[in-house]
């Protein structure tokens, strides 16, 4: 097949994921075939085989890439002297990573539904290194006596329970019970959580 017919690998793998992506977040796994996936991300069959292998293997590469995206959202915060801001834009990355890419994020973390699929889930390197950047934060924010010294990784979990179960409702739409859930949920949650953990 000419190159002006196909593009460039990487591409046709990174449309083939997108469109994964949509198809189980808007019409469920039933939905996702070769065939279906491959029209829809404007390549051949055979393009979805070279890439992945098996329909397994594009859930998994839809897990993995939603980590990535999440951890690249996160990253690009940065490190300032204020370590609880850092903590604080973190989360905020976070939730626009959820917003901006809601099918890959509901695939990651099983709120869409890939039953009968078999796929195995995100490369566990990049998903627990996405945990790890939370972790790294509040290691800086006690390394900095932000907070109080403990166990980094638990505290962290405590933090992450609280973002990433606010994020899921929002993206479900039960928040909508209060008006401007953002400001008088979340950051209020995060703040007492933090301010109990300070010294």
């Amino acid at each position: 097949m000419s190159t002006e017919r196909e593009p460039a690998g990487a591409d046709v793998r990174a449309r083939l994921i997108e469109e994964a992506a949509r198809i189980l977040g808007e019409e469920g796994p039933s939905a996702l075939s070769a065939r279906r996936l491959a029209a829809g991300a404007g390549t051949s069959t055979m393009a979805v085989y070279t890439h992945f292998g098996a329909m397994s293997a594009v859930v998994d590469a839809v897990a993995t890439e939603g980590f990535r995206r999440l951890i690249a959202h996160v990253d690009a915060v940065g490190q300032s002297d204020d370590t609880i801001e850092d903590l604080r834009r973190s989360a905020a990355a976070y939730r626009e990573n959820a917003l901006e890419n809601r099918h890959l994020f509901g695939v990651m973390f099983g709120a869409i539904s890939t039953r009968g699929l078999d796929g195995h889930g995100a490369d566990p390197d990049v998903s627990v290194a996405a945990f790890d950047q939370i972790v790294s934060g509040i290691e800086r924010a006690m390394a900095a006596g932000a907070l109080l010294p403990g166990d980094p990784r638990e505290v962290a979990a405590q933090f992450w329970s609280a973002l990433h179960g606010y994020v899921m409702l929002e993206l479900s739409g039960i928040v909508r019970i209060v008006d401007d859930p953002e400001h008088t949920v979340l950051w209020p949650m995060l703040t007492h959580l933090l301010q109990g953990l300070m010294p």
